[in-house]
């Protein structure tokens, strides 16, 4: 496996799309970027077009925008529903956009907004966009779940939308552990059923602006030693862009940061916590996730034993 991964390894991708969900600033920027500029079809599906086309405009090659809010479910499906009709492949789905550490809040449909947009949000885009996948050779979905999957983590089925106390920790460590579960879910129903696989990746410490809505107490000591911990976005992305692109990449593998503690440096495959392993949770995440977004993968639903 290569020590020093970059850019340079992606293979050619002329004849490919993709989708980067929040690809019009930091990690999903750098993503997109990266893969037109290896010839890719790239849709920047953003909340702000405006911002989305001025990302664009600084990118190279063939690059479009899709509007997407992925704090509503009417949004996600209206998305969905015009990249259907635009497209009639899809090769990668990066599910990228996310939230953190955000005050108490609710998506339109009245999910816990790091929950909702972290996790459902990708869930029900993932399930109205797979069939366009399922048959094209190389197919992948790749979610970015974070360190924080192991920080105070736990899928609170008692409490999924954090209606009786709130954390802000807490209820991101939910939704980015909740990424790493449907990965794991998605790609033990994917097998049998194409060549479509998952995979995740976390980007380590980046300098990006979700840490804009971290208490005063967390922010203020990370803009001051962002110079020393952190690592640029071009270099949190590479993660991503090991996990879409490297032929030697598998179905449920997850890719991080090769320095110390996964802050930093070159991507390399790193584990996940044993609890992001736990089967039955990760089973009835899916359940309920399809009960709260109405959308489910018809297509890769698992074999009933009959009785």
């Amino acid at each position: 496996m290569t020590d020093k991964w970059t850019t340079a390894n992606i293979p050619d991708q002329r004849g490919r799309v993709a989708v980067v969900t929040g690809a019009n600033t930091g990690l999903g920027f750098e993503t997109a970027k990266a893969l037109a500029e290896r010839g890719a079809s790239v849709v920047l599906a953003v909340r702000n077009t405006e911002k989305g086309a001025q990302a664009a405009a600084r990118m190279a090659g063939d690059v479009t925008v899709q509007a997407l809010d992925l704090t509503s479910l009417d949004s996600v499906r209206s998305a969905a529903a015009a990249l259907r009709s635009r497209f009639d492949r899809i090769d990668l789905l990066i599910n990228n956009a996310g939230v953190m550490y955000t005050p108490r809040q609710s998506t339109r449909d009245g999910f816990e907004m790091q929950f909702g947009t972290n996790h459902l949000g990708h869930f029900a885009l993932t399930g109205l966009l797979l069939d366009k996948m399922l048959p094209v050779p190389g197919s992948r979905v790749v979610t970015v779940s974070s360190t924080g999957h192991r920080i105070r983590a736990a899928i609170h089925f008692d409490d999924l939308q954090w209606e009786r106390s709130y954390g802000r920790a807490a209820a991101y460590g939910q939704s980015k552990l909740a990424n790493l579960m449907f990965t794991y879910e998605l790609q033990r129903r994917l097998a049998g059923h194409g060549t479509t696989v998952a995979l995740a990746a976390h980007p380590g410490l980046s300098s990006t602006e979700l840490v804009r809505n971290s208490p005063a107490a967390l922010r203020l000591p990370l803009t001051w030693l962002a110079p020393l911990i952190t690592q640029t976005p071009a270099m949190g992305a590479l993660p991503t862009l090991r996990a879409a692109t490297d032929p030697a990449a598998l179905g449920g593998q997850y890719y991080g940061p090769g320095g110390r503690f996964e802050i930093k440096g070159y991507p390399r495959l790193v584990t996940s916590s044993s609890k992001s392993h736990e089967v039955a949770v990760q089973q009835r995440l899916w359940t309920v996730s399809e009960d709260l977004t109405g959308v489910t993968f018809p297509a890769i639903e698992p074999a009933r034993t009959a009785r």
